[in-house]
C-alpha cells in the first residue's frame, strides 16, 4: 500500500511515519509513505499558499492551485487517480470500521488543511472523503493524518506480530478490549482474576467476552446500540 500526505510540514510527517510499528511497516516493504510540501508547487514566486477569502471574515485560506498541482503530481507517480481523503473536522468521524475499508484500497493520498481550510473547489474537484478524527479543531491536519496513516498501516497483512493483535482489541468487533493483567498474579492486595489462571481456553475466551460486553455497556453505551442494530451479539 501506498500513503501520501500533502501537507506544509512534511518534516514533521516523516519524523512520525518511520518510528514505531509504521517505520517497521515502511522498512520492511508493507508500505510506503511520502510527505510531499504542496508549498514547492505554487505558482507564483512569493511561493504563496493562502489567501484572504472572498467575502470578508477572519483568518487565510489554503488556495486551490498548489495543491491541485501537487496532487496531480502524485497522481502521475504512481499512474492512476488515488483516493484523495480532505482531514477535516466537517469530516465523517473516522471509525474501525472505516479504518479496515481503507487498509483494502491499494492508494490513498490525504490532504492537510490549514488556516481556515482550503478554497471550496478543491474539494469539489478532488476529494473523495472527508475525515474527522474528532469534534474539535487543532492548528493543522497532520497530526490527525498521522492518526489515520497510524491505524490503517497496522491493518496491513504482515505489519503486526498476528492478526489477533487487532482483532482483539478494543472497536475491532465493536466492543470495547476486556481488561488484561501480566506478572505478578498478585500486586498490592489486587489479583488476577482465577479464571485467566486456569488454562481453560473455552472458560477463558467466555470470561473475556462477557468483559468486553461488560466494559462496553459501562463506558460506550453507544457502541452496545450501533451492534444492535447490526444485528451482532
Amino acid at each position: 500500500m501506498r500513503i501520501d500526505i500533502l501537507t506544509l510540514f512534511p518534516e514533521m510527517c516523516e519524523t512520525v511515519f518511520m518510528e514505531s510499528i509504521t517505520g517497521r511497516a515502511v522498512k520492511a516493504g508493507k508500505l510506503e509513505v511520502f510527505a510531499h510540501n504542496f508549498r514547492d508547487f505554487s505558482d507564483n514566486r512569493h511561493r504563496t499558499v493562502d489567501d484572504t477569502p472572498y467575502g470578508g471574515g477572519a483568518g487565510m485560506l489554503l488556495r486551490a492551485q498548489p495543491i491541485y498541482d501537487c496532487f496531480v503530481h502524485v497522481c502521475e507517480q504512481i499512474g492512476k487517480r488515488p483516493h484523495m481523503i480532505y482531514m477535516s473536522p466537517q469530516g465523517k468521524t473516522l471509525t474501525q470500521r472505516r479504518v479496515r475499508e481503507l487498509s483494502q484500497l491499494e492508494n490513498i493520498v490525504i490532504l492537510c488543511g490549514h488556516y481556515e481550510g482550503v478554497d471550496e473547489r478543491l474539494i469539489e474537484k478532488i476529494v473523495d472523503e472527508e475525515v474527522s478524527i474528532g469534534d474539535y479543531v487543532l492548528t493543522g491536519g497532520e497530526l490527525p493524518a498521522l492518526v489515520l496513516t497510524d491505524a490503517v498501516a497496522r491493518m496491513l497483512p504482515g505489519v503486526l506480530a498476528s492478526e489477533d493483535a487487532f482483532v482483539e482489541e478494543s472497536h475491532y468487533g465493536g466492543l470495547l478490549e476486556y481488561p488484561q493483567y501480566t506478572k505478578p498474579a498478585e500486586w498490592m492486595g489486587r489479583t488476577v482474576p482465577e479464571v485467566l489462571l486456569s488454562g481453560h481456553h473455552a472458560n477463558i475466551a467466555a470470561w473475556r467476552h462477557k468483559q468486553a460486553l461488560l466494559r462496553t455497556r459501562e463506558k460506550r453505551p453507544d457502541l452496545l446500540a450501533k451492534r444492535e442494530e447490526n444485528g451482532d451479539e
